[in-house]
């Protein structure tokens, strides 16, 4: 009986913000044979550092957060904060 364990990332989105959701798969096989799956997942938000992302992932980011997104971001977050 062999046990393996792998994490990796199977899923990147972007949304109209800017956040960049990742989402990581644990798959546990037996064998050979998957016997489990498992899913987690975490967003980037403009302006957030990322530089401890997986490669496929700083592309996206470093793409996606330009200073005009940072910028609008910024700002709705300011909006939503006084209720506009």
């Amino acid at each position: 009986m062999s046990l393996e364990k792998t994490v990796g990332v199977d899923q990147i989105e972007v949304v109209a913000n800017g956040i960049v959701q990742v989402r990581e798969a644990t798959v546990i096989t037996e064998d050979g044979k998957q016997i489990s799956k498992t899913y987690h997942r975490h967003c980037i938000s403009p302006g957030q550092d990322y530089s401890a992302e997986e490669p496929r992932v700083q592309a996206i980011c470093a793409a996606v957060h330009t200073a005009e997104c940072i910028a609008a971001y910024q700002a709705q977050l300011e909006a939503n904060r006084l209720g506009n």
